[in-house]
């Protein structure tokens, strides 16, 4: 009852509202997915160039541990990539992420695994817009 007495009051209001907070809740999870996506790009070039090194004999065994552990992400990132290409993905992926947690697999990457507080999200999401304002400012002159 109350519900519909707010919608009734105000019904404008409360579909901006909840407009803007569907706006807010895509924005932060692409900034989340843009993150951990850099972290994976940083981490996979730090991969690539310990592998060249062990090449010539110049790695310590912690950090071929660590370039084996950013590969068995790689791979882990190509095994739901196999998913994705299925018909019903949005629906399959979260599946197999929650099947693989009930029964103690990681199926995610690390770097997608790290929950950043939605206090970072948001000063990233500020400063991507002031850059974005910045960039449109110096065409416009």
């Amino acid at each position: 009852m109350r519900l519909y007495k707010v919608i009734h009051r105000a019904p404008i209001r409360v579909v901006k509202i909840g407009k803007r907070r569907q706006q807010l809740r895509f924005k932060r999870a692409m900034v989340a997915l843009k993150i951990a996506l850099a972290q994976e790009k940083k981490e996979t070039k730090e991969m690539l160039s310990i592998y060249r090194r062990y090449t010539h004999g110049n790695v310590t065994k912690e950090e071929l541990t660590q370039a084996n552990n950013q590969f068995i992400d790689i791979l882990k990132g190509l095994g739901l990539g196999v998913f994705a290409v299925l018909p019903f993905a949005p629906v399959t992926i979260p599946l197999v992420v929650k099947l693989g947690k009930w029964v103690g697999v990681d199926v995610l990457p690390s770097s997608f695994n790290i929950n950043k507080p939605l206090k970072e999200i948001d000063q990233q999401i500020a400063e991507d817009e002031q850059k974005h304002h910045s960039d449109d400012q110096s065409v416009k002159k």
